[in-house]
């Protein structure tokens, strides 16, 4: 989770670096290069890289929700400061947990339901909710966490059904299906500099979404490491060292808020957790 919290902040800041790219182009080749690398993991292992037919509906919920959730995120990066964009998608975990309620069965502990109810706090805070249209970005960044956490619980209900690298170029393939028509449309011509942060973007992303495919593959869908809330810390020092920017101090406090939370819902998933490893 630590490595996919790195790679992840790392696309931030490259997707950031690369703000004269549409969002929609910036997802696509981010999209084109996992699903390459995706597809090497799958042949090398000998997976299928489309699935088993059986789970083709989860497969492509999964990937719509994925489609819808880095849009969101990267239009919040466009437009958000980065740790601010960063700060509410790391709220995906909880809706995680709402959704795992709901769909999966899986009951959070009562420390956990506290533990959302402080992030969701934090949230707010970063948010800041006001009556007119500069709050927009902040609700759209606050929106790919809900797709996310709509992906990665689909992700849970599908651990053992396929492998992360099926899923990973299945997701990959939807979304350069789905959004490369509205790319053409609004299609910018990359510089060789461009290029090579669309890359970073690319790789960044294919490693962090491994490794958080991994972890929800083989965690409780609620019991989030507190691990992944460190990608806040990694992005709030790039946004510092990079573009100078200083989270104010309403989402400084949301952000701290933030990783209370999660690390709440790591302490008491912990004996969960425990008991499956057994």
């Amino acid at each position: 989770m630590t490595v996919s919290a790195v790679a992840f902040s790392g696309m931030g800041a490259f997707a950031k670096a690369a703000a004269d790219v549409p969002v929609v182009e910036k997802v696509v080749v981010r999209n084109l290069i996992s699903l390459v690398i995706a597809g090497a993991v799958a042949w090398r292992v000998g997976r299928p890289l489309l699935g088993r037919r059986e789970n083709q509906g989860l497969l492509l919920l999964r990937s719509l929700l994925g489609v819808g959730g880095v849009v969101c995120y990267f239009y919040a990066i466009d437009h958000l400061i980065l740790a601010d964009a960063t700060m509410l998608t790391r709220l995906s975990p909880f809706f995680v947990a709402i959704f795992a309620l709901l769909f999966l069965g899986e009951r959070p502990p009562k420390a956990v339901i506290l533990a959302m109810m402080i992030a969701f706090a934090g949230g707010l805070l970063v948010i800041k909710p006001r009556f007119d249209l500069s709050i927009l970005p902040a609700l759209i960044g606050f929106s790919s966490a809900i797709f996310a956490g709509g992906a990665y619980t689909v992700v849970r209900s599908l651990r053992s059904k396929e492998t992360p690298e099926t899923i990973v170029f299945y997701f990959s393939l939807v979304t350069i299906v789905v959004l490369t028509p509205f790319a053409a449309l609004d299609f910018h011509i990359p510089t060789g500099r461009e290029s090579l942060l669309l890359i970073g973007i690319g790789v960044g992303a294919a490693i962090g979404q491994f490794g958080l495919t991994l972890a929800y593959r083989y965690a409780p869908a609620a019991g989030v490491s507190i691990y992944s809330h460190t990608v806040i810390i990694f992005s709030a020092l790039l946004g510092l060292a990079f573009w100078a920017e200083v989270p104010d101090l309403l989402s400084f406090v949301g952000g701290v808020l933030i990783i209370t939370g999660g690390a709440l819902a790591f302490a008491a998933e912990r004996p969960r957790r425990s008991e499956l490893e057994e």
